[in-house]
C-alpha cells in the first residue's frame, strides 16, 4: 500500500468543505502539568464527535454511481459506524454497519438514527468484521474498512496536515493507535511538510498489538477490558503497520489508570470532553515528561464520544484517588439528635456531606449503637486525615472505607 503526501493534499481538497476544520491551538495549564509546550487538535469536536469521519468521507466520494447504489458495509461498534452513516445519509448511499451483539444500545441507535441500517453479529469487532466482509461478497456491498485502506489513511492524513498548518512550530505529534490509519497519515502530512518532525504512537497496556509488532515482541496480553475501546485492536495490519515501522519515531504504552487520570485533567483543566482513545495521547506525555520536556508537543484528541455513566464513573474514582472524596464508617450512640451532632462536626470541618447511610441490623456492635457510612466530599488527603481526627475527638469513632492507591 502506497499513500503519499499528495493523495493526502487531495483528500483535503476533496473533504475540506464537508468536514470541519477542528481547533488547534495552545493549552497553557496542560503545558504547566507536563512540562511541555502542548497544543491540542479537537478531533473531538468533528462531525459525529470523532476524526473518523475524514477517512469515511474520501472513500465514499471515490465511489462510482454504481458502487454507490450498490451501497456500503462497515463493521464497528463505535467512531466509524457514526462516519460512515453520516457522510452516507448526505451521499445518498445505503449503509449497513454490522456492530457486534454486546454493543450498547446508545450506540446503536445513534447510528440507526443517522439513517444506517445495523446488523448485530458475533461477540466483538473480528466476527463483526468478517460478516461484513460475507455480506459484501454476497450482497455486492462496497467495504469500508476503519483503517487499513489507502483512501482512509489519507483522509486522516489531513489532521496532520492541518497540524502542521496551523502550529508549524511543531516538534512532535502524539497519536493513539488502533489499527494504525490515523497515525499513518499523520505521519505522512507531517513529515512532508516538516521532516523534522517526530510523530509518536500510543496504545493500552490491555491492547498493545501494534507496540508488541514495533518493538518486535512476542506479545502474551491478555487482551483484557479497556476504556479506550476505540483502540482495542488485536491485530495490527499489515498495511499500517508497515507505515507506522518506516514512519513513526516511537509507540508507548499507558495503563487504564494513566488514560483515566488524562481524561480527568481535560475535564478539569480544559472543559473538554474527552473518550478513552482521545486521552491516550496526554497519558503518554505525562507518563514521560523528561522526554518531551520544553518541546513543542502536538496531542490529537481523536474524539469525544464517551458514555455518560462511564464518564461520571471515571471522575468520581479520580475524585476518591485525590483524597477530594471519601466514605467514612462512623459509630455513633443510636438516640435522637446524635445523627445531627455529626453533621455538625464535618460542617464545621469544612467538609460536605454527599450521602448518609444508616446501618441498624447488620452489625455485630452492641445494640444501642449504630454504625453509618457517611459519603464526604473533602478537599484532598490532609483534610480526611483532619477530619478523622476531629470526629475521633468528638468521640465518634472513625474509620476511612474508601482507601484508594496510586
Amino acid at each position: 500500500m502506497n499513500v503519499t503526501f499528495a493523495d493526502i493534499q487531495a483528500a483535503h481538497a476533496l473533504i475540506k468543505d464537508r468536514v470541519l476544520r477542528t481547533p488547534c491551538f495552545p493549552a497553557a495549564r496542560l503545558s504547566e502539568l507536563t512540562g511541555a509546550n502542548v497544543v491540542l487538535k479537537l478531533e473531538n469536536l468533528q462531525h459525529t464527535g470523532a476524526f473518523k469521519v475524514r477517512g469515511a468521507l474520501v472513500k465514499l466520494l471515490s465511489l462510482t454511481a454504481e458502487e454507490r447504489t450498490a451501497g456500503v458495509i462497515a463493521a464497528s461498534a463505535g467512531n466509524h459506524a457514526q462516519g460512515v452513516g453520516y457522510f452516507a445519509r448526505q451521499l445518498d448511499i445505503p449503509a449497513t454497519i454490522v456492530m457486534p451483539k454486546n454493543t450498547p444500545f446508545t450506540k446503536i441507535a445513534r447510528t440507526e438514527a443517522l439513517g444506517a441500517k445495523v446488523v448485530l453479529h458475533g461477540e466483538g469487532f473480528i466476527q463483526a468484521r468478517d460478516y461484513a466482509l460475507e455480506l459484501s461478497a454476497r450482497d455486492g456491498y462496497i467495504f469500508v474498512h476503519p483503517y487499513d485502506d489507502p483512501l482512509v489513511i489519507a483522509g486522516q492524513g489531513c489532521i496532520g496536515l492541518e497540524m502542521m498548518e496551523d502550529q508549524p512550530q511543531l516538534d512532535c505529534i502524539i497519536a493513539a493507535i488502533g489499527g494504525g490509519g490515523l497515525i499513518s497519515g499523520i505521519a505522512i502530512a507531517a513529515k512532508h511538510i516538516k521532516p523534522s518532525v517526530e510523530v509518536f504512537g500510543v496504545q493500552a497496556d490491555t491492547f498493545p498489538s501494534m507496540y508488541d509488532a514495533y518493538h518486535n515482541l512476542t506479545t502474551d496480553a491478555l487482551y483484557g477490558q479497556t476504556i479506550a475501546d476505540g483502540i482495542a485492536v488485536k491485530t495490527p495490519a499489515a498495511n499500517t503497520q508497515a507505515i507506522i515501522e518506516k514512519m513513526v519515531d516511537d509507540v508507548f504504552l499507558v495503563s487504564e489508570l494513566e488514560i483515566e487520570k488524562a481524561l480527568q485533567a481535560y475535564l478539569e483543566l480544559k472543559r473538554i470532553v474527552v473518550e478513552g482513545a482521545g486521552a491516550a495521547p496526554l497519558a503518554a506525555l505525562i507518563h514521560n515528561k523528561n522526554r518531551f520536556k520544553d518541546r513543542n508537543v502536538g496531542l490529537v484528541v481523536s474524539g469525544g464520544n464517551i458514555d455518560s455513566r462511564m464518564l461520571s464513573t471515571i471522575l468520581m474514582r479520580g475524585l476518591a484517588r485525590e483524597g477530594r472524596l471519601v466514605s467514612l464508617r462512623i459509630k455513633i450512640m443510636d438516640m435522637p439528635g446524635v445523627l445531627s451532632e455529626v453533621s455538625k462536626v464535618i460542617g464545621n470541618s469544612g467538609a460536605n456531606i454527599i450521602e448518609v447511610h444508616h446501618q441498624r441490623l447488620f452489625s455485630d456492635i452492641p445494640l444501642k449503637q449504630t454504625e453509618m457510612d457517611v459519603a464526604v466530599e473533602t478537599l484532598d488527603r490532609k483534610h480526611v486525615e483532619d477530619l478523622v481526627k476531629v470526629l475521633c475527638k468528638a468521640g465518634f469513632e472513625t474509620r476511612v472505607l474508601s482507601a484508594t492507591s496510586e
